[in-house]
């Protein structure tokens, strides 16, 4: 499925097989798992999968939604740092849409908050989830669970 993504990209067989096998590295997944099904893969897998499919077409942007929901907290952490790698060395931008703020706080620039269809607030990350000005970024800031403070 993944080389017929590149094919239909227009890609003869063998550079779709070459750039398949290549992505698949880069993601730090073995080429052999092209031949496995979906089903035969890990969720860590499928998601590392998923972006090399972006990676061998070239992608300039890349649209992440909720791509560490399901996840734990191992591979969650493996996902980001491939993300983080996929943008500083191929420059690749990242619509990263996710209810998880740390998440947000630790791989984004700019953030956007949306309730309702509608954004509330917008700008520099560090700036919105330190000093929100709507209300509804307070709220959402405030709704993390913190851990109790030791006496």
């Amino acid at each position: 499925m993944f080389t017929r993504a590149l094919r239909l990209h227009g890609a003869t067989k063998s550079e779709a097989a070459d750039r398949a096998a290549e992505a698949m590295r880069q993601v730090l997944l073995d080429p052999g798992l092209l031949r496995r099904y979906p089903s035969q893969l890990s969720g860590g897998q499928l998601q590392r999968v998923a972006i090399a499919v972006a990676v061998a077409l070239r992608a300039e942007i890349l649209l992440a939604d909720e791509p560490t929901s399901a996840l734990d907290v191992t591979v969650q952490a493996e996902v980001l740092d491939l993300l983080r790698g996929l943008r500083e060395s191929a420059g690749m931008s990242i619509l990263f849409i996710s209810h998880d703020l740390a998440v947000v706080a630790e791989l984004c620039d700019r953030v956007a908050v949306m309730r309702g269809g509608l954004i509330v607030e917008q700008g520099p990350a560090a700036r919105v989830l330190s000093r929100p000005a709507s209300p509804y970024t307070i709220e959402l800031l405030e709704s993390i669970p913190r851990l109790a403070s030791a006496p």
